[in-house]
């Protein structure tokens, strides 16, 4: 007599108790404890602000709207041109490994780096948001092409570049446009958060006005950044690019009263080089000392902290997208959620993490929180969208029965994609908010960019990168042992309310 088989869970539900296990192991080592003793007190007084948000004087927030979006313009495009360059070699095993190394360090590493070397200048801005995207650019492009490289196959007897213009480009532009759109979304964010290390954006103003309990101020603020990202994709018409670049490279050159201060190159890279050797002295016991006291305690807490905002994103994400599906709700309740979505996650990581850290003390909590409402709305909006396609039967169940058997089963391989894909970059965020006073990576980075270690900032920079593409590999390995395929334009969430455009931008 055979015994019957033993039922197994499927692997992709395995795999995700596996990170909840390890995400409740982090919990027994995490500092999650909230410090504020009258949290609500501090909530009355943001949320009294947020009702009533007023303006900065109008010459400092044309400013910084102008600086906000130099930066991001100019960034994006210079990006996007060498991205592409870049993908058309991307099988170059060397090239590869240099845009992962350069997309591995967040902006707000490179602008620390870059204002060490030139000064508080815009120019710092600029290459600390074009210099990681170029590398993310060339990588997603490189994607795009080989995705769609059968139809230039087939156009035979012709060089490569007619097969390339004629074969490929009229598929991948659409793709290349709409990701672009989406990059200039994200580098509008990343301009926003170079304010809180001195560069004059709205970032800047924005750290001030919470530090000094202008709550109303902040919201105001914030209100303009959610206007630029809402109504993206109405100004930025092809037609206007030389007047946003003339613009955007004027405000660039001549809209900071800094000066470009070269002469800072010469110390820069004299101290970057690790304190032993310039003094003649061994440098093994600087570095045990360095790994000690820094290095693995910084990537310990780092990854605590991306362990447990990953799966809390999870469950974010999970909980958020009926509200914005057709599956579930009717159109006022979609536009509703899908535009509370989109203020979420358009909202950096660091202005929640800051916020919540007002509002909860200082501990990983506010970190954590952060990540899991930014990254678990564009998850949500995602997968929300992907649910929009599937078509049910007439008589399928309703409610919960509907959310548990009929829709999660069918989209749980694209919301572990999704999943997966975010992973590295909760990663990133979780380094940088160390900025915030959270013991990860970037606390230590930062107080050895405040104690003029740049020695050591340097090597702890690359040992973030380090884990970062660690972390991106082990991603990718579970994707494909999986089998989950994301494609790049299935990862752009939209920023606002309206359907995705299908024709080429105007």
């Amino acid at each position: 007599m055979t015994s019957a088989p033993r039922y197994q869970l499927p692997m992709g539900i395995r795999s995700f108790l596996l990170l909840l296990a390890v995400a409740l192991f982090c919990t027994l080592f995490a500092d999650i404890e909230i410090s504020n003793r009258n949290p609500w007190q501090e909530f009355a007084a943001m949320a009294g602000g947020f009702f009533q948000p007023t303006l900065l004087p109008v010459d400092e927030l044309i400013t910084a709207i102008a600086q906000t979006f130099s930066y991001a313009f100019l960034a994006v495009c210079t990006a996007a041109f060498a991205g592409f360059v870049v993908s058309l070699f991307f099988n170059q095993v060397w090239l590869r490994s240099l845009c992962a190394a350069i997309r591995s360090v967040h902006e707000l590493f490179w602008g620390l780096l870059f204002i060490q070397l030139i000064g508080i200048h815009p120019l710092a801005g600029y290459f600390a948001i074009a210099l990681p995207y170029t590398g993310i650019f060339a990588k997603v492009f490189a994607e795009i092409l080989e995705e769609h490289q059968s139809k230039a196959v087939t156009l035979q007897n012709t060089d490569r570049i007619s097969r390339f213009f004629y074969g490929q480009w009229p598929q991948v532009f659409p793709h290349f446009r709409s990701y672009s759109l989406y990059r200039l979304e994200c580098g509008l964010r990343s301009s926003t958060v170079l304010g809180f290390i001195g560069l004059p954006t709205l970032g800047f103003h924005l750290e001030t006005a919470f530090m000094q309990g202008l709550y109303s101020q902040a919201a105001g603020i914030l209100f303009i950044f959610y206007l630029m990202i809402a109504t993206l994709r109405w100004w930025m018409r092809a037609k206007l690019l030389p007047v946003y670049f003339a613009l955007a490279l004027w405000s660039l050159l001549h809209g900071s009263d800094h000066s470009l201060q070269l002469s800072l190159a010469t110390h820069f890279f004299t101290d970057i080089t690790p304190l032993p050797i310039r003094n003649g002295e061994a440098i093994l016991p600087w570095l045990s000392h360095l790994t000690t006291h820094e290095i693995l305690p910084g990537i310990g807490n780092t990854l605590l902290v991306t362990q447990i905002a990953l799966i809390l994103t999870a469950l974010v994400a999970l909980s958020l997208f009926p509200f914005s599906s057709k599956q579930f709700f009717a159109l006022p309740m979609r536009v509703s959620s899908h535009l509370a979505l989109v203020i979420l996650r358009s909202t950096p990581e660091l202005v929640i993490a800051f916020a919540l850290l007002l509002l909860l003390g200082p501990s990983m909590l506010p970190a954590i929180i952060a990540l899991a409402i930014h990254n678990g709305a564009i998850i949500a909006n995602l997968i929300s969208r992907h649910s929009d396609q599937i078509t049910l039967r007439l008589d399928a169940s309703r409610g919960f029965a509907r959310y548990s058997f009929e829709i999660l089963p069918r989209i749980y391989g694209q919301f572990l994609a999704f999943l997966c894909y975010r992973w590295e970059v909760i990663l990133r965020e979780s380094a940088i908010l160390g900025i915030l006073g959270v013991h990860t990576l970037g606390f230590y980075i930062d107080s050895a960019f405040e104690s003029f270690r740049l020695d050591v900032a340097v090597i702890l920079i690359a040992v973030s990168a380090l884990l970062n593409i660690l972390v991106d590999h082990g991603s990718r390995q579970l994707r494909h042992r999986l089998h989950l395929r994301s494609t790049p334009e299935a990862l752009i969430p939209l920023s606002t309310v309206i359907p995705a455009r299908t024709e080429p931008m105007p």
